[in-house]
């Protein structure tokens, strides 16, 4: 891992970050992925990321939220609800549990997917590759008494 890789880390592990970092990254994404003609997000410099397209789970409406992402092998992704590092799940992890149908834009791409909510064993798994992928969500974790939610998105 190169330095700037671990320094950016160990800055995102901060609680500071988790108190700025909500308010500018999704908004730079979302700037950057509309001028890019949906190709590119600008925290994709660190992480691989989607813009995911969910109906809200109250309002009904599409909501759209730029989101890190763990691609698979077999093609889908997984997705972490960490917040940042915050109290309380993030609103898209509501509106994928209540409306499981969705759409990532993924390269310039638009993906219809369904959601699926892990749980036991196979979230305990997807847990350990996503610290393996990016080890600050420990530090997310450990700063939260809720459970971060882990959703893997499947190609329909």
């Amino acid at each position: 891992m190169d330095r700037r890789t671990r320094l950016v880390q160990k800055i995102s592990s901060t609680r500071t970050f988790a108190r700025v970092a909500p308010h500018v990254i999704p908004a730079l994404d979302r700037a950057v992925h509309r001028l890019s003609g949906g190709k590119a997000l600008l925290s994709t410099r660190m992480l691989p990321g989607v813009v995911l397209t969910a109906t809200g789970a109250r309002s009904g409406l599409p909501r759209s939220t730029p989101l890190a992402c763990m691609p698979q092998d077999d093609g889908g992704w997984l997705l972490i609800g960490s917040n940042f590092g915050r109290p309380g799940h993030p609103a898209w992890t509501g509106n994928l549990i209540k409306n499981p149908e969705a759409e990532v834009s993924w390269r310039g791409r638009d993906i219809p997917v369904r959601a699926r909510l892990l749980t036991g064993e196979e979230r305990a798994r997807a847990w350990r590759a996503a610290l393996e992928f990016w080890p600050p969500y420990a530090a997310y974790q450990a700063r939260l008494e809720r459970e971060i939610r882990l959703f893997r998105l499947d190609r329909r």
